[in-house]
């Protein structure tokens, strides 16, 4: 984007050159016609902006001189000019240009020669003017002479202030854009075991909007500030490189999971077994003392039929301690419930999930999030649109 504006005009200047009256012969001569421009005095007057321009002269030369009986010149001409227009950029594509045109006079200072605008209605705009990215909104016209070593001169400038079309600007990039950090989020529904899904998904959507962005740029002039089009395409990139990070995180998350339930099998294993072997143990115990208490009651039956003792363990009894401090039961007092923790109470906590509680916060927390870029976004932007409308 060329900081610069062509304007095709009619450009007209009307002045008194006392020498040049003559007789109107009782009315019936009105004015003369010349056309040739050197051929009469005419002041220098240049734009002062100006960076190209040229005559039309098809198929005559679009220029003429009226001279009136009083002496009064009108020039007129069609000229085709590039004017430069340094634009201020920290609000575009939503942003308002003030562009200028100036005129000037390159030799004559004010002592000789001073430049007046017409009274009445001095810039005359064509009816229905379109333009494809730009609304002309309105014009002032003012002075703006100039000092300098050599004197003083007299310039006059027409001030154009023109609006910025956006509705191009929201189809070819902000909605691509939405749609590209839309699909991104794609990947937050597939199976975390989807890995040339998710990192293909991922790949191309950051691609996408990387090359979008550098499109975006190669038309804009390189400048020193942050225009609005790079904050948004900046956090758009960010959330399809963060989409992308998600996936490299989960990865991460499942397999440190799996590693550890796995060890975490191997110990439980490890552990039912000792268990087991305990049990054993203590159950081949168990059946030695019975046999034994068995074996003494038989004989004391038989050597005098004497009382027979009972088969009961008593409370000094090590065994039934131990079996009674197994049997022990632990109660707490109900807690408040969470609503938090009651949605996240619905995925195991296991290690070997983790992936999957990052994959479900992610569908809730990067939609939310960008919702409220988007709010603040258009909210500053838009107040400083209209702020700039006070023009």
């Amino acid at each position: 984007m060329a900081q610069e504006y062509s304007v095709q005009l009619t450009f007209r200047e009307q002045w008194t050159d006392e020498r040049l009256k003559f007789d109107d012969i009782q009315g019936r001569l009105k004015y003369l016609t010349l056309t040739e421009a050197n051929r009469v005095w005419m002041p220098d007057l240049f734009f002062s902006n100006e960076k190209e321009g040229h005559f039309h002269n098809i198929i005559m030369p679009n220029v003429y001189i009226r001279i009136f009986p009083n002496g009064s010149v009108l020039y007129s001409i069609r000229i085709s000019l590039t004017l430069a227009c340094p634009m201020n950029l920290k609000l575009y594509p939503l942003d308002r240009q003030i562009c200028s045109l100036r005129m000037a006079s390159y030799g004559w200072t004010t002592n000789d020669l001073v430049f007046l605008w017409k009274e009445g209605d001095p810039v005359q705009v064509v009816k229905n003017l379109h333009l494809p990215r730009f609304t002309l909104e309105k014009f002032l016209t003012d002075y703006c002479n100039s000092k300098t070593n050599t004197g003083e001169y007299s310039c006059l400038k027409v001030d154009l202030l023109f609006k910025r079309e956006f509705s191009y600007y929201l189809i070819q990039i902000y909605i691509p854009c939405c749609m590209l950090v839309i699909v991104s989020w794609v990947s937050f529904w597939l199976d975390q075991g989807a890995v040339p899904a998710r990192v293909s998904l991922g790949v191309t959507t950051l691609l996408t909007m990387a090359t979008q962005t550098s499109g975006i740029n190669a038309s804009l002039p390189p400048v020193s500030y942050t225009k609005a089009i790079d904050v948004w395409t900046g956090v758009c990139l960010t959330f399809v490189f963060g989409a992308l990070l998600e996936f490299a995180l989960v990865n991460y998350a499942s397999r440190s999971g799996s590693n550890k339930s796995n060890m975490h099998k191997e110990n439980m294993k490890k552990k039912r077994r000792d268990l087991e072997q305990a049990s054993l143990d203590a159950a081949s115990d168990l059946l030695d003392t019975d046999s034994n208490a068995t074996f003494a009651m038989a004989s004391q039956f038989q050597r005098g039929g004497g009382q027979q003792k009972p088969l009961v363990r008593h409370p000094g009894d090590p065994l039934a301690l131990e079996k009674r401090l197994q049997c022990e039961v632990h109660m707490q007092a109900p807690k408040r419930p969470n609503c938090c923790k009651t949605w996240l109470s619905k995925f195991p906590t296991r290690q070997c999930s983790r992936s999957k509680r990052i994959d479900v916060i992610s569908r809730i927390t990067f939609p939310l999030v960008f919702a409220l870029f988007n709010l603040v976004y258009w909210s500053t932007y838009l107040f400083r649109e209209e702020e700039d409308e006070t023009f």
